[in-house]
């Protein structure tokens, strides 16, 4: 941040990670830049990680959702009520707001973004890490207790490695940090050369579709609404 300077409109940078789901990918942010985030700040979430999953996944409005404790538009912090009232009323181009989304939302791909503030991501990233682990070792344990479970193992080989390979953290290696004048991507640090590699593949993909100027005319855009909005008022 202190290198590269945050973009104009940016009040803070974000990390996005990608977040394999049922339907495929979503994009997630922030898992851990930022400790909260108001509701001006979840907004410019929004639009860097709606920028990303366009350039990833040739999207033209991919959906947003913003990650709370239920789905009714009551619930959550003010912050989070106020920035879905936003994203809601103003219909953006490039977007398309679903609304609140809860944690079960993340696996399933409800939707292609989810936007929350880096503590409570940060906290959702390593559970999923952590229960894909569980669930791996449970797994081992399971198939290797009797000799009739090796047997199983060894005929249903080939949905076991499916199922290893699509829950491999090394092939969503690389996070992006959204908002800078410049492309920087964070690996896990505990990876090895795969998942280097997808780091790598990674900031690449980020460079070819020129996310950092997809943000900044993302940012203009909707700054230009708000100004007209606020000279609209003063007259």
């Amino acid at each position: 941040k202190f290198c590269l300077r945050t973009m104009a409109g940016i009040e803070r940078p974000a990390m996005a990670a990608l977040w394999p789901t049922l339907k495929g990918e979503s994009v997630v942010l922030d898992v851990g830049a930022n400790i909260g985030a108001d509701a001006s700040q979840l907004i410019d979430f929004a639009l860097m990680g709606a920028a990303m999953a366009r350039a990833l996944y040739d999207l033209e409005r991919p959906s947003v959702g913003l990650l709370n404790i239920g789905v009714e538009e009551v619930k959550g912090m003010e912050e989070v009520k106020d920035a879905g009232q936003i994203l809601r009323e103003y219909h953006l181009p490039n977007l398309n707001y679903h609304g609140f989304v809860e944690g079960d939302d993340l696996g399933r791909g409800t939707v292609d973004v989810v936007v929350t503030e880096g503590f409570s991501g940060n906290i959702a990233l390593k559970t999923a890490e952590g229960t894909a682990k569980q669930i791996a070792e449970y797994l081992r344990s399971a198939m290797g207790r009797t000799l009739l479970a090796r047997l199983g193992y060894l005929l249903a080989k080939s949905a076991f490695d499916h199922l290893r390979e699509k829950m491999d953290p090394r092939k969503v290696n690389g996070a992006v940090m959204l908002g800078l004048n410049g492309i920087v991507i964070k690996s896990h640090g505990g990876t090895d050369a795969e998942g280097f590699a997808a780091a790598i593949a990674m900031g690449h993909d980020m460079a070819a579709n020129e996310i950092i100027g997809r943000i900044a005319s993302d940012l203009n855009y909707f700054g230009g609404i708000r100004s007209k909005e606020a000279r609209s008022i003063a007259d």
